[in-house]
């Protein structure tokens, strides 16, 4: 496969290979030979094994656990190729850490997304693309553009071929996550609740209150990222003592750290449905009740489109 101006290269890190295969083989090409290895003191060192002077590189990296070691990879593997005279370099990103530290929460605390921003650009970077920002305006702290890809076309496919959508109700598990939970019920044409909580401190919340009648309805939670899995587990309680029929979960990004797949093993969660923007671990993969959903043809359509110089909001007109 060839871009407007030169051959496409992909380049996977270590975060999430298996994505980075799906990804390849969705283009019908191969991963771009590269060793990224660490040395004795833990030190990352990349080679790049091919030659890719004047093409156009995708890194497919996401930034998850461990994170910062995931990020340094993104950023050497992007040093490297701009040494190497790659024509462009775009990092794919579909998992972006640090996305919740998008603003000062208090006294004397960073902004810890911007500086993620600045390394990558300063790193080599040409253009970003990634999924299902925690926040929009991450795309405002890159002075390079930024392709915030949405998985709601994936999601909505998969809620189609599984739901009766009379009897759907898609659900925010909090105030700040209506307008994803509203544009994806109007693809669907379903209505609309909304799950009041207080959290009382970080990892924990306290359902307070369901906004809309779920009485009868399989309600759908809507969200991107689910961590410790408390606030679904708490959503689900509240919407079933509602009334609730049975409570479903779409979540782009599965972080589920420490002991959230068993959180979600023993909770009344009919299914967690989540993408494989991070690789997922064994406990996850053991877990009944989670679903992954591929985004590989999402983000190859897009990095195809890309290297085309296409539109790529068309892709979720």
């Amino acid at each position: 496969m060839s871009a407007k101006n030169g051959a496409i290269k992909l380049v996977a890190g270590n975060s999430n290979p298996a994505l980075a295969r799906e990804i390849a083989a969705w283009l019908g090409m191969d991963l771009t030979k590269a060793s990224v290895r660490r040395f004795a003191d833990g030190e990352v060192f990349v080679e790049v094994q091919e030659n890719v002077r004047g093409a156009d590189i995708y890194i497919i990296q996401s930034t998850s656990a461990p994170a910062n070691d995931h990020l340094m990879e993104l950023l050497i593997i992007t040093d490297a190729l701009r040494r190497a005279s790659a024509r462009r370099i775009t990092a794919v990103v579909p998992y972006f850490g640090y996305a919740r530290q998008d603003r000062k929460a208090g006294s004397r605390s960073p902004i810890s997304a911007k500086l993620v921003a600045n390394l990558i650009t300063h790193a080599g970077a040409d253009r970003v693309m990634t999924l299902d920002l925690h926040a929009a305006q991450i795309q405002g702290f890159f002075d390079i553009p930024v392709d915030n890809l949405f998985a709601s076309p994936v999601m909505v496919r998969d809620i189609k071929e599984r739901f009766d959508l009379s009897n759907v109700m898609v659900v925010s598990p909090d105030v700040g996550g209506v307008v994803r939970a509203r544009g994806l019920a109007k693809r669907i044409n379903a209505p609309l609740a909304i799950i009041d909580k207080r959290r009382e401190r970080a990892g924990e919340s306290e359902v307070m209150n369901v906004i809309g009648d779920v009485a009868g309805y399989t309600c759908v939670l809507i969200d991107d990222i689910v961590d410790s899995g408390g606030t679904l587990v708490n959503a689900a309680d509240a919407l079933l003592a509602n009334g609730a029929k049975e409570v479903y979960a779409y979540i782009t990004h599965g972080v589920l750290s420490g002991g959230a797949a068993a959180r979600i093993a023993g909770s009344k969660l009919k299914e967690l449905v989540i993408t494989d923007s991070i690789q997922p671990t064994d406990a996850v993969n053991k877990t009944a009740n989670i679903r992954l959903l591929s985004i590989a043809g999402l983000i190859g359509e897009a990095i195809s489109r890309t290297a085309a110089e296409e539109s790529v909001s068309s892709l979720f007109d």
